[in-house]
């Protein structure tokens, strides 16, 4: 899959510190990055085929559009081959562009990572990142001194606050088998009283994320994973206490779903106002309520009425984001999404004078060893197990 859009987002070249502090300094902070706005909300109509379904666009390539509280959506499907003594891949790279590397070339990317495929460091301002980690494993290391690593499940839930560097790296461990990576990254925002809190991250490991695998009423399976949000009786971890998610009128909802051939679900209705996006990214046919939406379609549903699914070709997957718009204006570039022009260029100007703490770690990119544990240390010194 080419994700040369995917995580351009993510301020492409701050990895090199160098590069980076040079760029901000002699540039405006619309042209720090690549190509940094995140995409504009939902906006291209239908014909309205059903009250249900509000409107429909493709998915192009990542990042996918998104409806407020949400910034920015990728995946990332790569299928990455044996790894090396350096836990990058056991492939030649000498025809790859080491450093910016979304080619596709293989079937798997190296994205910023010249040794190890990842995002070396880059930082973050205004608002949170969730890393839903499906397949493979990642190395969080950042600037407040904390690392994790984290994946086969498990999910990263990131407030980035006043301001965070961080770095996400993809180690290849195994040396005798492919070593595929598939992940989720969201960015959610948040509103204008919390983008100055204190950053932190919360990990929901895979066993605590509640998941629900069963027949529907014609003995078709359905598999349903709650990252926020409660529903059909799944009450996920609760989200960080400054996010968007913890506000009890917020609605906001993250879930994957899974439908065999044939199988059916439907998901319960929303709050008046609440905004909800289907992403049927995986499969060949989906019916919404009375719509027909082929494979890589991206649909806006009406909150205010049960959506029923139903499978009409083969195995297919979709992602729910919904959540009640925080409603504010937004500035976005880059890695740094604040409410005002202004704040956006302090933004760039903070990052450029403190670095949000420097860089406690001797690479950009730092990997955690041989092990297969999954762990998260935190700048307080607490120690996590995956368990």
């Amino acid at each position: 899959m080419n994700l040369r859009k995917g995580r351009a987002a993510l301020c492409l070249r701050v990895m090199d510190r160098r590069t980076v502090l040079r760029a901000l300094a002699t540039a405006p902070a619309a042209a720090a990055c690549r190509s940094e706005a995140a995409p504009e909300p939902i906006s291209v109509p239908v014909a309205r085929k059903a009250e249900l379904v509000l409107r429909t666009q493709p998915l192009g390539s990542p990042p996918w559009p998104t409806l407020d509280p949400f910034l920015f959506c990728v995946h990332h499907n790569d299928a990455y081959p044996l790894g090396n003594e350096r836990l990058g891949p056991a492939a030649a790279l000498t025809d790859r562009n080491l450093g910016s590397d979304f080619a596709g070339r293989d079937g798997w990317n190296m994205y910023h990572g010249e040794v190890v495929p990842g995002f070396p460091r880059h930082p973050h301002r205004g608002f949170e990142t969730v890393t839903i980690v499906r397949r493979g494993l990642v190395d969080h290391s950042d600037s407040l001194g904390a690392s994790a690593r984290y994946g086969e499940g498990d999910v990263q839930w990131l407030t980035a606050g006043k301001g965070i560097v961080h770095s996400e790296m993809f180690p290849l461990l195994r040396r005798d088998a492919p070593n595929p990576m598939e992940l989720f990254q969201i960015w959610l925002n948040l509103p204008s009283t919390h983008k100055f809190v204190d950053p932190h991250f919360s990990m929901f490991w895979s066993h605590t994320i509640p998941r629900r695998a069963q027949p529907d009423e014609r003995g078709k399976g359905v598999e349903l994973t709650a990252i926020a949000g409660n529903i059909a009786g799944l009450t996920p971890p609760s989200p960080p206490p400054n996010s968007w998610a913890s506000q009890p009128d917020s609605d906001l909802a993250i879930w994957t779903l899974k439908l065999a051939p044939g199988a059916r679900f439907t998901l319960p209705s929303a709050r008046a106002g609440t905004q909800r996006a289907l992403y049927f990214f995986e499969g060949e046919r989906l019916r919404v309520g009375s719509s027909n939406l082929t494979v890589r379609t991206l649909a806006e549903l009406a909150p205010e009425f049960p959506a029923l699914l139903e499978n009409t070709g083969a195995a297919a997957e979709v992602l729910v984001l919904q959540g009640r718009p925080i409603g504010e204006p937004t500035a976005k570039q880059g890695p740094f999404v604040m409410n005002t022009p202004q704040e956006l260029r302090q933004a760039y100007l903070d990052y450029r004078q403190t670095g949000f703490g420097g860089w406690p770690w001797q690479y950009d990119g730092p990997v955690h060893g041989t092990a297969t544990e999954r762990f998260a240390r935190h700048a307080d010194g607490r120690v996590e197990r995956a368990g």
